[in-house]
C-alpha cells in the first residue's frame, strides 16, 4: 500500500492531523485523523500501511468523529439512547458505528435511560406537566416502557394534584367573562391537554370550579350585551331566540337568561 511520510496537525484544531502516505506510483493519499487514532495504532513517519491497515484506521477514526458529534449533542441536556442514535443517523453514521458510540458513552455513563427518565420526570413535573404527557413525551424520546412505568411511579397522586391546582387557579386568576360551565369545560380541556388523568382533574375542578350568583350574573351581563348588539334589529321573537340559542352555547341556564331578558325589558 505505501509508508507514512508525514505526520502534522490540521490548522484550527489540534485534536487532528493530517495523514500522509506515499504510494510509490500513485499520487499520495492524504487524510485526516484524531490524535487518540495516531496513539491507538502507534502511527509514525516511516510505518508501512496496507489496505487492512488503512480499513482499521478510517473506521477508528469515523467512530471517533460520531462520538465527537454525540458528546456535542450532550452538551446541552440529558439525553436518551434513541436520541443520540437518531441525531448520528440524521449525521450520515451507520447503525453499526453508532452502536459502538453507544456502548462507549454507556460505559462511560453518558447515557442512562433509566436516569433520564427519572431526571425527565422530576424536570417536567414542576413544569406542571400531567404524566399522560410526559408519558407520550418519554415514548417519542424511544425510552423503555419499563423505566418510563419505573419513573412515572414516583410522580404521585398529591404532586399531580398539586401541579393541575397551580394551573387551574393560574386560569382562574386570568378568568374571562364566562359562565361557570364554559370556564369548566375549558380548564377540563386545558388540564387534558397538559397530560392529566381524568380523575385528577375532576377533583380539582370539584375543589375549586363554583362560582358565585354574583360572578354568574356579571358574566352573564357582559355576554348578553355583545350578543344584543348582534341581534338588536331583529324583531322581537326572533331576537329573544337568537339571544336565548346565544347565551346557552355560551353555557349559561335558560333560567338566567330569562331573567336577564325581563331585565331589558324593564
Amino acid at each position: 500500500m505505501g509508508t507514512i511520510i508525514e505526520i502534522a496537525p490540521t490548522k484550527g484544531n489540534g485534536e487532528r492531523f493530517w495523514l500522509v502516505i506515499d504510494r510509490a506510483e500513485e499520487p499520495p493519499l492524504k487524510l485526516t485523523v484524531d490524535q487518540d487514532v495516531l496513539l491507538q495504532f502507534r502511527l509514525k513517519k516511516g510505518m508501512a500501511v496496507d489496505e487492512a491497515l488503512l480499513r482499521e484506521i478510517i473506521a477508528a477514526d469515523g467512530v471517533k468523529k460520531a462520538y465527537q458529534q454525540a458528546l456535542y449533542f450532550l452538551a446541552r441536556r440529558m439525553r436518551s439512547e434513541q436520541e443520540i442514535i437518531r441525531h448520528l443517523r440524521k449525521k450520515g453514521v451507520a447503525d453499526a458505528v453508532a452502536e459502538q458510540v453507544l456502548n462507549k458513552l454507556r460505559a462511560e455513563r453518558y447515557v442512562d435511560d433509566e436516569a433520564f427518565a427519572r431526571a425527565y420526570v422530576c424536570t417536567q413535573k414542576k413544569a406542571a406537566k400531567g404524566p399522560l404527557l410526559i408519558r407520550a413525551e418519554l415514548e417519542r424520546l424511544g425510552v423503555p416502557t419499563s423505566l418510563i412505568e419505573q419513573s412515572l411511579a414516583e410522580y404521585s397522586w398529591e404532586e399531580q394534584l398539586h401541579g393541575a391546582r397551580a394551573l387551574f387557579e393560574k386560569a382562574k386568576r386570568q378568568r374571562r367573562a364566562e359562565s361557570a360551565r364554559a370556564f369548566s369545560e375549558r380548564i377540563r380541556q386545558q388540564l387534558g391537554r397538559k397530560g392529566f388523568p381524568h380523575e385528577v382533574i375532576a377533583a380539582v375542578l370539584e375543589e375549586g370550579s363554583g362560582q358565585t350568583d354574583e360572578q354568574e350574573w356579571e358574566a352573564l351581563v357582559v355576554q348578553a350585551e355583545k350578543a344584543h348588539r348582534r341581534y338588536a334589529q331583529h324583531p322581537r321573537p326572533l331576537y329573544e331566540q337568537k339571544m336565548r340559542q346565544a347565551l346557552y352555547r355560551k353555557g349559561f341556564s335558560l333560567p338566567l337568561i330569562d331573567e336577564w331578558l325581563r331585565s331589558r325589558d324593564g
